[in-house]
């Protein structure tokens, strides 16, 4: 799935991403707005994680 679909379809992804990335507020949830490099960034934030390990996250969550 490319990130204009993604980002068109965010509504529906917001329940996956609250469900699998609990640590991320509502705020950051509406921030990300479907976009990769936002998701990207509030997860290495949130968790800790390396770039690539964010990077394979999205990928997950787009080929969902």
């Amino acid at each position: 799935m490319n990130n204009d679909i993604i980002e068109g379809n965010w509504k529906q992804l917001k329940g996956k991403v609250r469900e699998n990335w609990g640590k991320l507020t509502d705020d950051d949830v509406d921030e990300i707005a479907g976009r990769r490099d936002h998701f990207i960034g509030k997860v290495q934030e949130k968790y800790g994680m390396k770039k690539d390990e964010a990077e394979k996250e999205w990928e997950k969550l787009a080929n969902s």
